[in-house]
């Protein structure tokens, strides 16, 4: 192969004009690398920047959500809880009593917080709420649901308290006990219940006389009976009432032996943690409020035995119990208190 070379020549003058543009040429490169270098150097400290930043914010957040885990609730307005909060008590519109927010002895707004602007709350069932009679009314959380719910709540005095016995099979006790189940093992409990109510039914007529079987022509009538008994078994499968009972945990004893509530199909609530400021020391921090045990159990009911997906249509019932977890927080902080 042949080697082709260029030789070039050069006067003085342009040799040094030549050296000079290629020294240049070469210091623009070096200039372009280093400055390259720069940009990395800076482009990965402004990622690493971001990224602190973004950790700090998670952080933040989880401490937030530590500090108040109601914030995310989805609620009416505080205003007029706020504006009645800065006039102070007010009266009972029905008893005259001097209250704050709302009578607890009426279950009503005071005069300074117009029943229009609380919000109701509608629920899939009916709650029956057992007051212990030796229980602060003052203290407990229950006149809240009545107040947010008023058409679907109904608070009794023990030991008046209704009979449970002839619709036991669709009534469930909100309770811990060795006996207690989960919310989404509730279907399957009462789908027992029902069929052991039919085999019980067949066993009565198992004495009866055989008779002779014809061939049956059904008729409009016999369609819509058996539609109706189809239904009535699908019903039979869902809870129409919850009971709920409020009281100390040390006076519950009286009230969960009575004859009344035994045989009830009895749901604990264990995987959620009281925000409760009265929190009874020495019990777990799994022991909730009346109100609270009533909205996280709707919420669970909605998704484990309605098969639908909460969105915030029981918030409400915390309107009451949020704002005043909110007020005392801030009061402690202020105070430079846990």
């Amino acid at each position: 192969m042949t080697s082709i070379v260029f030789s070039i020549s050069l006067k003085p003058t342009e040799q040094f004009s030549f050296v000079r543009d290629t020294a240049y040429g070469l210091f623009k490169v070096k200039m372009s690398l280093n400055s390259s270098t720069c940009l990395n150097q800076e482009s990965h400290q402004k990622l690493k920047r971001n990224f602190e930043c973004l950790k700090n914010s998670q952080q933040q957040t989880t401490s937030s959500l530590q500090d108040n885990p109601l914030q995310n609730l989805q609620l009416a307005s505080w205003e007029v809880l706020e504006k009645a909060q800065k006039s102070g008590r007010s009266k009972c519109p029905r008893c005259g009593s001097s209250r704050m927010f709302y009578c607890y002895s009426c279950y009503v707004p005071v005069e300074t917080v117009p029943s229009k602007e609380i919000p109701v709350v509608k629920l899939p069932l009916k709650i029956d709420i057992i007051k212990h009679p030796n229980e602060t009314d003052g203290k407990s959380t229950a006149v809240h649901a009545k107040l947010l719910a008023p058409e679907d709540v109904t608070i009794y005095t023990y030991p008046c308290i209704p009979e449970y016995e002839e619709k036991r099979h669709e009534i469930a006790l909100i309770f811990p006990g060795p006996n207690s189940i989960s919310v989404k093992d509730i279907i399957l409990h009462l789908q027992k219940n029902v069929q052991k109510n039919v085999s019980c039914g067949n066993d009565d007529d198992s004495s009866a006389e055989p008779f002779l079987k014809k061939a049956k022509i059904e008729t409009k009538e016999d369609r819509n009976l058996s539609e109706h008994k189809s239904n009535s078994r699908r019903e039979d499968t869902v809870l129409k009432k919850v009971i709920f009972i409020d009281s100390t945990w040390n006076q519950t004893n009286k009230i969960i032996t009575d004859e009344r509530l035994q045989g009830l199909l009895q749901i604990e609530l264990k995987t959620r943690k009281t925000c409760f400021w009265r929190h009874q020391k020495g019990k777990p921090d799994t022991y909730l409020s009346t109100i609270e045990a009533i909205y996280y159990f709707l919420v669970d009911y909605h998704q484990e035995v309605l098969k639908e997906s909460s969105k915030g249509q029981y918030d409400n019932l915390l309107f009451f119990f949020s704002f005043m977890y909110t007020l005392i927080k801030n009061a402690k902080n202020s105070a430079g208190k846990e």
